[in-house]
């Protein structure tokens, strides 16, 4: 008879968990809160448009293609991929730049800005380049359960190269001067979870992930990988059970016996947790069993939320890329408004996707898919009606001016999505978007433990535990679990 394992959860991280447990041999069962797979990267279908609810970027092409390799698959069996060229655009105050997918043009975009700068990004490059490999091979795909696991000498031969103690501030203005292109390189690690001058510089391996490996799409939105990873996971004989909320873990003998959902009850070997950590830990478990306290959750810090607006347009954009950096406004008071002193946003950065630039399946032929996305702080109160509807119109005319053509008269859907949201959709601990903060004291081992520290069969997966925020962490996430799992439970 197979062991068997329940999963909470269908997002990346669960999906992930799912078919790495499955491939092990164990009869697996996910209960999935919401109608369908995805947890935050949800699909929405309306009037004709087709949204990503979530993410929008695909980076790390390498970390997606080695998942399915490990079930003698391609990702390319399951969806089609795109680099975009440019791979997005940025607007400043006094114009734009698109960002070339040639390494070469980049170089060229550089010296334009300031001279000499080519040849330093191709040296900041291949310190990043080190970061990358190193960090990909020997940090990732680590559990951070004990020091000892880091004690890899080609880790401590190089520790100083990693840049952990120099913030990436630091780092990237001993390479750039023009405030542009220090933005530029600034940009990757801002929904990491801190400002760039409380990042390490480690995190430059993102600039490499960015340039090097590039952006990409694929055909169909995010939601098509999300679809691959199911269709994989259904391959495995992995089990759904869809619009099932979990209400409790039954805890006897220091051991998870059985989770409870509001009409079925599940019992299994072993329980790996993809819902959000704190609401696993304090919804789902008796306080006796609890990990961390409500303390260490309230001294955690988290990486932003967003305000989001999905628009249909019944208009053709002239002059529009996939993808756009709306930096036209400083950032150190948006800076400070999300991490430092939370508020809602005085003038808030934004970004912008336009998929149907790319993807014409994705509007009707007449029309557009926009997404607008504001980070703001987790945890913020108040987003009513009123204030989303503020800020929409805020953004949109910032827009129309760079863009030079009218939006917001040519709107035919429109639907905002915001911090009380992800509480309500996904259990979401201070309605965070984007998980648990990168910051130097909550990696690796500082970050909560994907093995319960009192429930001995309980394990967690996705962003709230390691190795951290983002799709591909989340992938690298589920396999790290999986390991556990089969290491305490043989």
């Amino acid at each position: 008879m197979p062991k068997s394992v329940i999963i909470i959860g269908s997002g990346f991280a669960g999906l992930s968990a799912a078919s790495f447990m499955a491939k092990e041999g164990w009869q697996v069962t996910v209960i999935e809160k919401n109608a369908a797979p995805g947890g935050r990267a949800a699909q929405l279908k309306e009037a004709g448009f087709t949204f990503d609810m979530g993410p929008s970027f695909y980076w790390m092409p390498d970390v997606f293609e080695r998942y399915f390799n490990q079930f003698g698959k391609k990702a390319a069996d399951y969806y089609s991929l795109q680099r975009l060229d440019p791979s997005y655009r940025v607007y400043w105050n006094d114009g734009f730049s698109d960002i070339p997918a040639s390494f070469q043009q980049l170089k060229d975009l550089f010296e334009s800005f300031e001279k000499g700068s080519g040849i330093k990004l191709e040296k900041y490059l291949r310190e990043a380049a080190y970061k990358y490999e190193t960090g990909i091979n020997n940090l990732v795909y680590k559990p951070g359960l004990s020091l000892t696991e880091f004690l890899d000498w080609s880790v401590i031969k190089g520790v100083f190269r990693l840049d952990i103690i120099t913030s990436i501030k630091t780092h990237i203005a001993k390479h750039f001067q023009h405030p542009k292109l220090r933005q530029l390189m600034e940009f990757p690690v801002l929904f990491l979870g801190a400002l760039p001058e409380d990042t390490p510089a480690l995190y430059s391996l993102m600039n490499y992930a960015d340039i090097t490996g590039g952006t990409w799409y694929p055909r169909g939105g995010m939601y098509a990988v999300v679809e691959g990873m199911y269709r994989l996971a259904l391959e495995l004989g992995v089990q759904f059970r869809f619009n099932e909320n979990a209400k409790e873990i039954q805890i006897e003998g220091n051991k998870a016996k059985k989770v409870f959902t509001a009409g079925n009850t599940y019992e299994a070997d072993a329980v790996i947790s993809g819902a959000d950590y704190h609401f696993t830990e304090t919804a789902l478990l008796p306080p006796q069993y609890r990990s961390y306290s409500e303390h260490f959750w309230n001294k955690t810090v988290m990486a932003p939320s967003c305000l989001l607006y999905y628009v249909g347009l019944r208009k053709k954009l002239k002059s529009i890329a996939h993808h756009s950096l709306f930096f036209d406004v400083p950032f150190e008071q948006h800076g400070k408004e999300i991490y430092k002193d939370p508020k809602w946003p005085t003038e808030p950065l934004f970004y912008v996707s336009v998929p149907s630039v790319t993807d014409p399946d994705v509007a009707p032929p007449y029309g557009e898919n926009i997404v607008f996305l504001v980070p703001v702080a987790a945890g913020l109160q108040g987003d009513a009606e009123e204030l989303r509807e503020k800020y929409f119109r805020m953004i949109v005319t910032r827009m129309e001016k760079h863009i030079g053509e009218p939006v917001n008269d040519f709107i035919v859907y429109k639907k905002s999505y915001s911090v009380s949201d992800f509480v309500h959709d996904y259990n979401s601990f201070r309605g965070n978007a984007y998980g648990l903060a990168n910051t130097l004291r909550q990696t690796a081992i500082f970050r909560p433990s994907c093995r319960s520290r009192k429930v001995k069969n309980l394990f967690y997966t996705g962003q709230l535990t390691v190795p951290g925020p983002g799709v591909p962490p989340s992938l690298i996430s589920g396999e790290v679990v999986t390991k556990e799992v089969i290491k305490a439970i043989s």
